[in-house]
């Protein structure tokens, strides 16, 4: 893992959506379940990609909703990514292949695309094996973008900090949680950059990456260094037991605007949460506008991007999702790539949505708690 979604389990508070939820989908949601003839015996046998959890119906591509209208080019880019790692793993799935022939289209060519996936994969419907539901749970997630400082300023005052050197060759057992963590010394000289808000700082930990904007105009990429091994805690969840904010406030927004307006509690309210979250500084290589790394190893593309369950899925492997949008009816039907996980992702029709960077993105992934299908794109 890399980009580390799974600290998105935010989305169980209702409209506290950042990212994934610790839930899973319904057993009968709202988009049906399988008929009788899409059972798991032949469908299963037939997909080349085995899961304890998930079945897969192969199906024409006229099947798929929205398939003909979506436009490929601009998943094209993060289907090639995929392949820089698809060609390095070894599959029964003829990865390397198909990636081959994908080195001869021209990028823009919508209908050579769409021809390529055609004839050179088979789309299966994806459904859990447990109840033959083809329709699950989509969430968002996204990168964090703030400013900041390499030194403490007056203004910069909220350290994120690197994995303690000490705990590389003796990490306590326990480990120490947030609160004790912030009352001992033993994260001092840890520091890796200095940022101005405690929430946002939190917010990024839970999203595990993010990027920091230094005076100087450099943009440090932050990506995930380990964690004290504490579970999760929601604080949103926290101030909603404690009668602090109503479930329509339980967002990002609502969060920082109770911060706000009670500055004494907030660390109160952050350690509620026992889990803490180091960062390292990834290289940039002239790329700051690369999106995080996700858990295949290659930089996330804004809304072409989606992290699953690796039992439920192959990771890198192209799908098809048919969703809407955030807190809407609205449609959203895009090919995305797999290219990511999280504890958090548990399911066999489960997929988180990456939204890209900053806070129009947060906004959106959010608010994001939707039904979904997928259909899996698997080498012929």
């Amino acid at each position: 893992m890399a980009f580390f979604n799974f600290f998105s389990i935010l989305a169980c508070l209702g409209m506290l959506l950042l990212a994934a939820c610790s839930s899973t989908p319904p057993t009968r949601p709202a988009m049906g379940n399988l008929n009788a003839s899409s059972s798991a015996t032949s469908s299963q046998a037939s997909a080349p990609f085995k899961s304890a959890i998930t079945g897969f119906k192969a199906v024409d591509w006229q099947q798929i909703a929205g398939w003909q209208t979506d436009d490929l080019r601009q998943a094209w880019p993060a289907w090639l990514k995929s392949c820089e790692a698809l060609r390095k793993r070894k599959s029964e799935l003829q990865w390397a292949q198909v990636c081959s022939r994908a080195e001869t289209l021209a990028p823009q060519d919508t209908a050579a695309i769409r021809r390529y996936f055609e004839n050179y994969f088979q789309a299966y419907e994806t459904y859990a094996l447990n109840n033959n539901s083809n329709s699950g749970l989509v969430t968002g997630y996204y990168e964090p973008i703030m400013d900041g400082s390499r030194q403490r300023t007056p203004v910069f005052t909220v350290p994120l900090y690197a994995y303690p050197k000490a705990w590389h060759s003796a990490k306590p057992n326990p480990a120490p949680t947030r609160a004790e963590l912030m009352k001992s010394n033993n994260l001092t000289g840890s520091e890796l950059v200095w940022v101005q808000d405690p929430v946002a700082a939190a917010f990024m930990q839970i999203q595990g990456s993010g990027k920091i904007r230094l005076k100087e105009g450099q943009v440090l990429r932050l990506g995930f260094s380990g964690t004290n091994d504490q579970p999760f805690k929601s604080f949103a969840q926290w101030l909603l037991n404690q009668g602090l904010i109503t479930r329509g406030e339980a967002t990002m927004q609502g969060i920082q605007q109770w911060a706000r307006n009670n500055p004494s509690r907030v660390e109160e309210m952050l350690n509620a949460n026992p889990r803490f979250v180091f960062f390292k500084i990834l290289p940039s290589n002239g790329a700051a506008d690369l999106g995080p790394i996700g858990a295949l190893g290659v930089s996330l593309t804004t809304e072409r991007s989606i992290a699953v369950d690796p039992r439920a899925l192959p990771l890198g492997a192209p799908v098809f999702l048919a969703t809407t949008e955030p807190a809407s009816s609205q449609t959203l039907q895009r090919l995305v790539m797999a290219q990511d996980t999280g504890t958090a992702i548990v399911g066999a029709v489960r997929a988180d949505y990456f939204w890209g960077s900053g806070d129009s993105a947060g906004e959106r992934a959010g608010r994001m708690k939707q039904a979904g299908r997928a259909w899996l794109l698997l080498p012929r």
